[in-house]
């Protein structure tokens, strides 16, 4: 299977991306796509920056980062000491309790590789358990405490980073994320936030009230919050890599923890984790390159399928309406094939093959029309998937060239809100990416397909899309968090990219998402100007303010690097909706 992934197919932040018919699917899943090595090398990126960029999603973490580079290190130690310090600085979006999924580039040799750390179902998994008596889903246990918990990757995968591609030992890309945690440092607006909306569930669990309620109450500002417990946990990692947190005390502690809470996690589970290295899927585009997410993430295979079926427009001479129009018809089309087909491809056979090839989206063309919009009733009938909401992305080029895209999530708002006692970790609630219980709604009201049902040691379907873009004379690292409208957001950042916005103009540029169900379009506030909102509406879309999990503010928190290597300048932008962001250059 990993071998269909390498198929191709036609904060603030200062300066340092109906009509498909049965024929055209029979027409799609007859046609090839030859290889491609996973290998970014023309003589463009031969050369080297000279000097460093990180865009994350807090000051903290992306000053980690930099420290380590300024230690010797490269982006991949760097990107180590960034999802360490967000672990501690950001849990409400990530942290070692939850999973990761990272594009990164080596600029000595090409090797372009996707980093799969994400969690996994333990072997006891049930659906029973996430059933109420009556038979309707139990949202408490798919959410909260340890059953809404896969296995975590994010140790694991941390671990396989700085062995295989980084300079510098564990122990040094995690002491700024240890000082932190045992020094302590002020928690922003979003931490403070989020743990006063969630503290009635905190309070279920003495060790949760114990790490996020000091005083019986959440952190305030301009107070010092610190964190014992996963400094230690932190240095055990920096000791041992990630033997202990899987095989040693920590995974000990953590059994117990979790058991002692009704949850069914055993030992088992935590020794047979592995974090995965898979080809990447690649996207020619346009003259550029995109190197995004495959299997199981959902979100490079989206957006290949998009970019494949927007290669037949010349976006650039359309008026904003028509542009809408396309790339929302695109969006379509390939919401319903990755909600109906996708999944772990350990466990999952997938069409890779169709859904990638340049002729599927020749046909799925076809059937767009010029000026009217096709219902999603009028599309084959597919079951709509929804991953996590609270994630967070970070993306780091280095002096060598080095490139790392990496998108890290505990699913909902501070995970299952379940610290694991003794250890400070706070776990996912990732069990919820699953189709816990056929054709019932998750907590975002959307259905999940049986490609995405869980089985042991399975892991979850995501929508996590970091992503690199190498063009003529303009490389991007690009991601963001947002549930689905990752996948759009990422879409969006691509398409300016390729316009020739800056990444300050990319972050701050306002989105709009279709995910075929439900059949509107959501948009941020003022998105479209009045004239392009009656045209679309005449062609027969309608709107929704907001996001689909019924928030009326603006989504995502996008952090981007961009590399002009014409002027061999360097930017690096955090999403400014959240000022708590700072994206830096060395």
């Amino acid at each position: 299977m990993e071998e269909n992934h390498r198929r191709w197919f036609s904060s603030q932040a200062l300066s340092l991306p109906v009509l498909a018919l049965s024929l055209l699917l029979m027409l799609g899943s007859a046609a090839c796509a030859a290889d491609a090595a996973p290998r970014s090398a023309p003589s463009s990126l031969a050369q080297r920056p000279g000097h460093a960029a990180i865009a994350s999603a807090n000051f903290l973490a992306t000053n980690a980062g930099l420290e380590v580079l300024a230690r010797g290190g490269n982006a991949f130690d760097a990107a180590v000491a960034v999802a360490a310090a967000l672990s501690v600085v950001e849990p409400e979006s990530s942290g070692l309790g939850g999973g990761f999924m990272a594009v990164l580039h080596r600029a000595k040799d090409g090797r372009d590789v996707f980093i799969d750390a994400r969690e996994t179902a333990p072997a006891a998994v049930n659906s029973k358990d996430y059933l109420n008596p009556d038979g309707s889903p139990n949202r408490d246990t798919a959410l909260k405490g340890p059953l809404s918990a896969g296995i975590p990757g994010e140790p694991a995968g941390l671990a396989l980073i700085a062995q295989r591609y980084g300079k510098l030992p564990l122990r040094e890309s995690l002491a700024p994320a240890i000082r932190i945690a045992r020094d302590g440092f002020k928690p922003d607006a979003r931490l403070r936030d989020a743990i006063a909306e969630e503290q009635k569930n905190l309070r279920r669990w003495p060790a949760s009230a114990a790490k996020y309620l000091p005083a019986d109450a959440p952190p305030v500002a301009g107070a010092i919050w610190r964190d014992p417990d996963q400094a230690r946990t932190l240095e055990l990692l920096a000791a041992h890599g990630d033997a202990d947190f899987y095989r040693g005390a920590t995974a000990k502690k953590l059994i117990a923890a979790v058991h002692a809470a009704g949850g069914n996690w055993s030992m088992a589970d935590l020794a047979s984790y592995r974090a995965k290295e898979r080809a990447p899927i690649i996207v020619n585009y346009r003259g550029y390159r995109i190197i995004t997410a495959p299997p199981p993430s959902s979100g490079g295979v989206a957006i290949a399928e998009i970019l494949n079926i927007l290669s037949g427009y010349d976006l650039g001479q359309l008026d904003q309406a028509h542009r809408v129009h396309y790339i929302v018809e695109a969006m379509r089309r390939a919401f319903r094939d990755h909600n109906d087909y996708l999944g772990d491809p350990d466990f999952v056979k997938m069409p890779l093959q169709m859904l990638l090839s340049p002729y599927y989206a020749d046909g799925l063309r076809q059937s767009i029309l010029p000026d009217k919009a096709t219902p999603s009733s009028m599309l084959p009938a597919a079951e709509a998937a929804q991953p996590g909401m609270h994630t967070t992305h970070f993306s780091i080029i280095d002096a060598d060239g080095n490139m790392a895209s990496v998108t890290s999530t505990v699913n909902y708002t501070l995970g299952s809100t379940f610290v694991a006692a003794g250890t400070g970790v706070l776990l996912n609630d990732e069990m919820d990416d699953f189709a816990l219980v056929p054709n019932q709604p998750n907590v975002y009201g959307l259905l999940g397909s049986v490609a995405n049902a869980p089985a042991p040691g399975k892991r979850m379907l995501s929508s996590m899309t970091p992503s690199i873009v190498i063009g003529p004379t303009r490389t991007a690292v690009i991601g963001s968090p947002g549930g689905s409208t990752i996948i759009t957001q990422v879409l969006e950042g691509i398409l300016h990219f390729i316009d020739g916005q800056s990444a300050q103009q990319i972050v701050a540029d306002k989105r709009y998402h279709h995910q075929y169900l439900p059949d509107v379009i959501f948009v941020e506030p003022d998105t479209f100007d009045a004239a392009t909102t009656a045209e679309l509406g005449r062609m027969g879309y309608r709107f929704r303010l907001g996001d689909p999990w019924g928030s009326n503010e603006a989504w995502g928190f996008m952090n981007v690097v961009t590399w002009n290597r014409s002027s061999n300048r360097l930017d690096a932008a955090s999403d400014p909706r959240h000022p708590s962001g700072l994206g830096k250059v060395q």
